[in-house]
């Protein structure tokens, strides 16, 4: 799984050389951030996933900077912010809106419904304000529920990628042990 993993990750090369990760200078190349341990795989893990449900925009830098003073794994981190993408932002988003909604007890208003419709954002006869603040107008609405249902998915999401990886490396060095002793037994 190791070489499998390594195959697929970014170089501490690759990632130096990227311009908004710069910023974290020699700290980016300590060799445990590049490390494939258990602990830091699954922070890295962990850490990309939050940083993928919790905003929308600059995921990887900031999950690069956490991994960085949390001493996880960086390629890991950033290969984990993928799971939310531009393809899933809109129902991801929804359901935390929904989510959101309902943790604050408020009726879920589908007029409202956080950009998925696009009808909040667009210009309606005689409105005279500009695109970013009808923009802003159509996040206030939804703000709330939308930033706390974010935070939910970020946390929970994030939590069980760390869980799941860390049981996932368990299981796996518990059957190749399993499997050495059993090439160790004499047959009979």
């Amino acid at each position: 799984m190791n070489q499998w993993l390594r195959r697929r990750l970014p170089t501490p090369e690759q990632v130096g050389r990227n311009r908004w990760l710069r910023w974290l200078g020699p700290s980016l190349l300590h060799p445990r951030l590049w490390h494939m341990s258990r602990r830091g795989i699954a922070a890295g893990a962990g850490i990309g996933v939050f940083f993928a449900f919790l905003i929308p925009i600059a995921q990887i830098p900031l999950s690069v900077g956490t991994a960085v003073v949390l001493r996880a794994n960086i390629p890991v981190a950033i290969a984990s912010t993928l799971v939310n993408n531009p393809l899933t932002f809109p129902p991801v988003y929804y359901a935390a809106w929904k989510v959101g909604s309902a943790l604050l007890g408020e009726e879920a208003d589908e007029a409202n419904a956080p950009v998925l419709n696009g009808s909040n954002a667009q210009r309606q006869p005689g409105d005279t304000r500009g695109a970013v603040q009808r923009a802003w107008d159509s996040f206030t609405e939804v703000g709330k529920p939308l930033l706390l249902g974010a935070l939910t998915f970020a946390c929970v999401f994030g939590l069980a990628a760390y869980v799941l990886v860390n049981g996932a490396w368990h299981v796996q060095v518990r059957l190749k042990r399993r499997a050495r002793l059993r090439r160790r037994q004499p047959p009979g």
